[in-house]
């Protein structure tokens, strides 16, 4: 078994429940011990643009020093905004004076950089590998037509995108690998309007609405997200009219694949399981 140290963040313990569970089974399938760092405090969810701005680190980094803490090199985490703002708290302070005053806020102890933030997308592309990942499945998912959708924060910055953000391919070949068929998606790297869904509903409905449809034109019979917030949006902000795919975590996909129990995938997997073959 290989060792993961692994941060939820807030919404995979409450709303994403169902990312989690799915995703844990699934690794556990694979080979994985997957450790939860001990005393994880919110990522702080949105990145601070603000060069000078030190306090939105201490945060993010406060998880890299537990994970350091653990005698691990490197932190998995699934939620896409998790990702991206951890991803890019430990680049900041690769910078030593930067790291000399975020220490500063977490002494006694000191964070002494290097950890590795890896999404769950690239750790089964670069390590599990599609061929392995195709020789674990249990169930076969006969051609599930499967709408990929990214979103944001996992293409851009360019510098931290889990793949091409110009035409990305990894969750499209992790579908493919479950058996199932991924379909053309025109929008799968467009914004779902994000926390406008606080202030401007109006606004997200109009963009699901136009995703949604987008995914339905290539056929599509369900989508799959990372992004604890593309699936709310998706399933709460879809406007009156717009097709009523049902929207999955690829950790739910993950585990039905695997063989998992559905107690362990979450409720929503078996609206979809009278459509799939038991391999």
């Amino acid at each position: 078994m290989k060792t993961l140290a692994y941060f939820p963040g807030c919404a995979l313990k409450d709303q994403a429940r169902a990312d989690e569970n799915g995703t844990l089974a699934a690794l556990a399938r694979l080979g994985y011990e997957v450790r939860e760092i001990p005393r994880w405090n919110c990522c702080g969810t949105v990145y601070s643009l603000a060069q000078d701005d030190l306090m939105r680190h201490v945060g993010p980094v406060r998880n890299l020093l537990r994970v350091q803490g653990m005698g691990e090199g490197r932190v998995l985490t699934l939620c896409a905004m998790c990702y991206g703002t951890l991803s890019r708290s430990a680049r900041f302070v690769e910078d030593p004076e930067r790291l000399r005053r975020i220490n500063a806020f977490l002494a006694p102890d000191a964070y002494n950089g290097g950890v590795e933030v890896v999404h769950l997308l690239t750790l089964l592309r670069d390590e599990v590998g599609y061929e392995r990942l195709a020789a674990q499945v249990k169930r076969e998912l006969n051609g599930l037509k499967v709408a990929a959708y990214y979103g944001c924060v996992l293409l851009r910055p360019r510098e931290y995108a889990v793949d091409d953000p110009d035409g990305p391919t990894v969750m499209e070949r992790v579908v493919e690998a479950l058996g199932g068929g991924a379909v053309p998606f025109p929008e799968r790297m467009e914004c779902c309007g994000a926390y406008l869904t606080v202030t401007q509903k109006g606004v997200v409905e109009g963009r699901v609405g136009r995703l949604l449809r987008s995914a339905r034109a290539g056929g599509a019979d369900v989508v799959v997200t990372t992004c604890p917030l593309c699936q709310f949006n998706l399933e709460e902000r879809r406007p009156a009219g717009a097709p009523a795919l049902p929207v999955l975590y690829l950790g739910q996909l993950l585990a039905w694949a695997l063989g998992a129990d559905e107690p362990a995938v979450g409720a929503a997997i078996t609206g979809i399981s009278s459509g799939v073959r038991h391999g």
